[in-house]
């Protein structure tokens, strides 16, 4: 039986690394204000786990985006296929990652892939021709994760 997953980034602002990696990957960032508002009003959480951002509610230091094809629950906002949770975390990332994303573009489109990355605030960093594998660019977003571009 094939498992379900997600893909969680440490992160030092959860809601703003979303926002990147959604216009990224054209991806949605999820909604949970029903859920706060139903959580908040059953006194299950308070008002110190909650923000505000882009004048939604959120849970404080968590962000989800989710594959605008994929199933969601609509109590919730919370997808029930490709997503990505961000957690912010104490620690500012101190290594390369272990494991990254690569971004695929349309035949030929690579370059207009990199600069709309870069308009998002992502930066180039390594330009990558490997022969039979391609022409690539090892980029970083604007936390300095780093993922690539082919």
């Amino acid at each position: 039986m094939a498992l379900g997953w997600k893909l969680v980034i440490d992160s030092g602002d959860a809601s703003a690394l979303a926002d990147f990696w959604a216009a990224a990957l054209g991806y949605e960032v999820e909604d949970p204000s029903a859920l706060i508002e139903q959580l908040l009003a059953a006194g299950r959480i308070g008002a110190e786990a909650v923000a505000e951002h882009r004048g939604r509610k959120t849970f404080r230091g968590y962000a989800a985006i989710r594959h605008p094809d994929d199933p969601f629950d609509q109590a919730s906002g919370v997808g029930q296929g490709r997503r990505m949770l961000f957690q912010d975390v104490p620690e500012g990332k101190s290594g390369k990652n272990r494991l990254h994303i690569d971004i695929h573009s349309e035949p030929g489109g690579l370059d207009d892939l990199v600069t709309r990355l870069e308009g998002l605030g992502a930066t180039r960093v390594l330009e990558q021709d490997k022969g039979p594998a391609g022409h690539w660019w090892v980029m970083q977003d604007p936390e300095g994760n780093e993922f690539c571009a082919a």
